[in-house]
């Protein structure tokens, strides 16, 4: 029997996110755009917006700034390695960031900051895995798949950064 994965698209003040769960209603992916077209065409993929409930409820608190931890159940795809890096990324506190050499060194790999990067460019479900609180060594926002415009407001929603303000002056 082939997998089939229940998506919705919602509309949230981080703007348009397009929820995956599998059969059991687990989180497999989480897309920050509005992924309908995309999913729709691909046998394996079903709209149903009952299916996806729970996960937008905590997706759109999260986005009101009400809800700092999720209690979803999760499914997302990935190497073992991968897997690692997401459960540490997990662990990292709302509104707090570390680095790529910084989580490298907790999984014991010293070196290795480009391949938590890599896996960390992987994490299908962004947000609720907080791939955003990785930063560069130097304290850089660095990529990330939703755009680093995406990762700022993230970090500013956490209180992490000030928001970016622009002030008009009138010179007159």
């Amino acid at each position: 029997m082939s997998s089939l994965y229940l998506f919705d698209t919602v509309q949230t003040q981080l703007g348009p996110l397009t929820i995956v769960v599998d059969r059991s209603g687990a989180l497999t992916e989480l897309f920050t755009s509005d992924a309908t077209a995309k999913l729709s065409s691909h046998q394996a993929y079903r709209q149903d917006p009952k299916a996806v409930e729970e996960p937008r409820r905590q997706l759109e608190e999260y986005a009101r700034g009400v809800r700092r931890e999720f209690t979803l159940e999760l499914a997302p795809l990935g190497s073992s390695f991968q897997k690692a890096v997401w459960e540490q990324l997990m662990l990292i506190p709302y509104g707090e960031t570390r680095t790529y050499g910084q989580l490298a060194t907790i999984l014991g790999k010293p070196n290795g900051s480009r391949a938590v990067g890599r896996a960390n460019a992987t994490n299908p479900i962004g947000i609720v895995v907080p791939c955003h609180r990785l930063i560069g060594h130097n304290g850089d926002l660095t990529g990330y798949a939703g755009g680093l415009p995406l990762k700022r407001k993230l970090l500013e929603l956490e209180g992490f950064l000030k928001p970016m303000r622009f002030d008009i002056c009138d010179s007159n």
